[in-house]
């Protein structure tokens, strides 16, 4: 049976999964769209930061107890010029995909969100269709410069 969990704690979480469940999960199913280890990491220490100006929350995915989707949602703190929160990541299994599962995970994490969101998605992700068609828009063209290293 298919049901969806909030965590907004570390506490939340273990009574959901593990922390390194969590981030294995989101390795192996971002496929090339994915960050490291590391990066997923960072992003859900954020999520449950007790930290002014940081939070989010996660929402895990589950069929019969067995781990299909997660989302992590991290607020921004910025309100006033940015949306209150980023969807950082979502995944679901790839055996999963075209059922619903994805658009399910992310209503779930936008009504819980209860605000505006944003996330940024690349051009040529399959995934920017399912974002559309559940009201996401393009705004703007994100652009980065980033330092020699």
């Amino acid at each position: 049976m298919l049901n969806f969990s909030i965590a907004k704690t570390e506490k939340e979480l273990n009574k959901l999964s593990s922390k390194t469940e969590i981030i294995d999960f989101l390795y192996e199913h971002l496929d090339r769209f994915g960050d490291t280890k590391e990066a997923i990491s960072k992003s859900l220490e954020y999520c449950f930061s007790t930290e002014s100006g940081k939070g989010g929350f996660l929402v895990v995915g589950k069929d019969d107890e067995e781990l299909i989707g997660v989302v992590i949602m991290n607020e921004t703190a910025m309100e006033d010029y940015i949306p209150p929160y980023i969807l950082v990541y979502v995944a679901v299994r790839a055996d999963q995909r075209g059922k619903g599962v994805g658009a399910k995970i992310i209503k779930k994490a936008l009504a819980e969100a209860g605000t505006d969101v944003k996330l940024h998605v690349e051009y040529d992700n399959p995934a920017k269709r399912l974002y559309e068609r559940l009201g996401f828009t393009t705004k703007y063209a994100e652009m980065r410069y980033q330092k020699d290293k």
